[in-house]
């Protein structure tokens, strides 16, 4: 090798060990590259254990359905052999789905009310509710959720599509699915009535009474659901969402709302609701439900869910097939009249369900003028075609205009009370010590008594009002019909109005500020400020003046308490709250306006005059007072012989 060969080698080697190092990465670049070889390693990793877990599973379920699947002997061996499928019953309210696989209802979906994404409201998910049937017979029990159901039979031939079945007949629609079992089958059949939400579920027994002992007379169910959150307001839908029953006695109960709660019911049932605010699904019994078992479980807030519903409980179920097991299911909203119009299509007669009872209204009392008042006046307004808006402002002006008597009433016993304080204060400086306190009660009901005044004549007439007030705070939250129904800054009438949304949750006050809540707790504050000053200028004792000095600031205190409650409630409610504030100032406007206070002395001068040569019996509390006034002295004459 001559001397330039070995010269242009060198140079080679230079050459490429220059460009080696002239192009090789950065620091950063081989920190970046190194980042990217250990992610790429974790991920290969990760898809590998991944791998080996789902062929973990494969192995664990194919082990599993080895060992559920029942041998050739057992009487489920060919119920457990199946391919699900499922079955469709629909009319122009709700459209159902029924699984093959456990032959009962998995979901269900409201075709004429929307959910917060506008779509259709989905009463009953697959993903959420789940419902079995179990028997016991003499070798082993059968549980529905397990086993394979065959679609027996239509009142039509069925169109299959897309692996689903659309069943359809003239009066409905309806569906047979039955368990094969050795000798026969259990039979459920499913019947969708035309235009409402109410399916009739019959389960009987056909040629397998041998497989059961003579003593087996019940069936028992298992059902559970996730309550979703169907509405803006979790916390306000959450107050509304509940397990509701009514017992065979005719009362309804349910389960506390605002905790978690587990119960026995010892009574016979009728039926068990799983409920939101404004929609429910309703298993009815004919035969009635006993050894009834309920537990309702809180979610928080954020979850997409209000509560868990679990419910087990037995009915009557003959292994002849001679008496069938008839159930139903109400799916649909919670609204007073449709409830009422789907007791008439029981499948007992005689047997009045009272499904309206799901639309709470309130206390006894309450209820009733819920029940037979604000309901009738509601539907008139709402039947006029008026908005929802327009609605609750004629039902708030009809409601005062009924009470006015009564608030007038009220408002003219305090005007006596303001006309006559110069004379309380008169007897006030008459009687300066608290020894003289019962000469000076003593004199000031006598007072009262010649001129016609009752301390108390102001507190009847608004005890009075009391419960269409309470009636009103019941009737509005559940009136369905404001659901949906935008008014001014308002959205949705029946949860609260965000405008101001800070998309972040505050000790008591939450994410947002109700507009028409702090309308109302303004006008709850003048309220309070009109009937304070009245107040202050009304007749009283030096003792009445110090009480209504604490009472004064408990009274400015209750808007600030208001507001934290209302705060999340349907901006409806609050909007009628605010109406009716507005309305009551207006009304004492007017009242002081029209009273004249030295007409209204002079009518009490008179009344004391025509009363002074027939003096009346005094009351009975001026009585009671006059005597112990009496007893008092005699007490002291005593004393002073002693």
């Amino acid at each position: 090798m001559d001397k330039n060969t070995i010269t242009g080698f060198i140079l080679m080697a230079l050459v490429l060990i220059g460009f080696t190092w002239y192009s090789r990465p950065s620091e950063a670049q081989l920190k970046a590259q190194h980042e990217r070889d250990s992610i790429a390693a974790v991920q290969r990793e990760e898809a590998q254990k991944a791998e080996a877990a789902q062929k973990a599973a494969a192995e664990a379920s194919a082990s599993a359905r080895a060992l559920a699947t029942p041998d050739s002997a057992s009487i489920l061996f060919a119920a457990s052999q199946g391919t699900e499928q499922r079955v469709t019953l629909e009319n122009d309210l709700v459209k159902i789905t029924i699984n093959t696989h456990g032959g009962v209802i998995e979901e269900a979906e409201l075709k004429n009310h929307k959910d917060q994404q506008k779509e259709n409201v989905r009463l009953l998910t697959a993903k959420d509710a789940k419902m079995a049937f179990s028997l016991a017979t003499k070798t082993e029990n059968i549980v529905t959720s397990d086993l394979f159901f065959e679609v027996a039979e239509v009142e039509q031939q069925p169109q299959y599509i897309n692996s689903s079945y659309a069943c359809k007949t003239a009066t409905g629609e309806s569906v047979t699915l039955s368990l094969p079992l050795p000798g026969g089958s259990l039979d459920i059949d499913y019947t969708l009535h035309p235009d409402a939400y109410m399916v009739d579920m019959v389960v009987r027994a056909n040629g397998i009474a041998n497989l059961f002992t003579p003593s087996m007379k019940t069936l028992d169910i298992a059902w559970t659901d996730r309550a979703r959150q169907l509405e803006k307001g979790f916390d306000f839908e959450n107050r509304y969402a509940c397990i509701r029953y009514h017992e065979a006695d005719g009362s309804t109960d349910n389960l506390s709302e605002t905790s978690d709660k587990e119960k026995d019911i010892e009574e016979a049932l009728d039926w068990i609701a799983f409920k939101n605010q404004f929609f429910s699904a309703v298993l009815i019994s004919q035969q009635q439900f006993t050894n009834t078992q309920l537990k309702s479980q809180l979610y928080k807030k954020g979850q997409g869910y209000l509560k868990n519903y679990e419910a087990t409980m037995q009915t009557a179920f003959d292994p002849t097939g001679a008496q069938p097991t008839q159930l139903q299911f109400y799916l649909g909203p919670n609204d007073f009249h449709t409830l009422k119009a789907h007791n008439d299509l029981s499948l007992n007669p005689d047997k009045d369900l009272e499904l309206e009872d799901l639309v709470y209204l309130g206390w006894p009392i309450v209820r009733w003028i819920n029940r037979w008042f604000i309901i009738y006046l509601f539907d008139w307004l709402k039947g006029l075609g008026l908005h929802m808006g327009l609605v609750l402002l004629l039902l708030t002006l009809i409601v005062k205009a009924l009470v006015y008597p009564a608030t007038k009433k009220s408002y003219l016993a305090s005007a006596r009370m303001r006309v006559l304080k110069p004379k309380i204060d008169a007897l006030n400086a008459k009687y300066p010590k608290k020894e003289d306190a019962m000469k000076k009660q003593q004199e000031t009901m006598q007072l009262y008594n010649q001129y016609g005044v009752s301390p108390m004549g102001g507190c009847l007439p608004m005890l009075i009002q009391m419960p269409i007030w309470i009636a009103l705070f019941n009737f509005v939250p559940n009136a369905i019909e404001l659901r949906g129904q935008s008014f001014l800054w308002a959205d949705d009438l029946s949860a609260y109005d965000d405008v101001i949304n800070w998309g972040k949750d505050i000790w008591l006050i939450g994410d947002h500020l109700s507009i028409f809540c702090v309308l109302f707790c303004l006008m709850q504050i003048v309220n309070t400020w009109i009937s304070m000053k009245q107040q202050q200028n009304a007749a009283m004792s030096p003792e009445q003046e110090q009480s209504m000095k604490m009472m004064k600031w408990m009274m400015y205190l209750m808007p600030l308490m208001f507001f934290f409650m209302f705060n999340t409630y349907s901006s409806g409610l609050n909007y009628y709250y605010f109406l009716s504030g507005l309305t009551s100032i207006l009304i004492m406007w007017f009242l002081r306006k029209t009273t004249n206070d030295d007409k209204l002395l002079a009518q009490m001068e008179a009344y004391k005059a025509k009363n002074a040569s027939n003096p009346k019996k005094q009351s009975g509390m001026a009585a009671r007072l006059e005597a112990l006034q009496k007893m008092a002295e005699e007490q002291q004459r005593q004393q002073q012989k002693r």
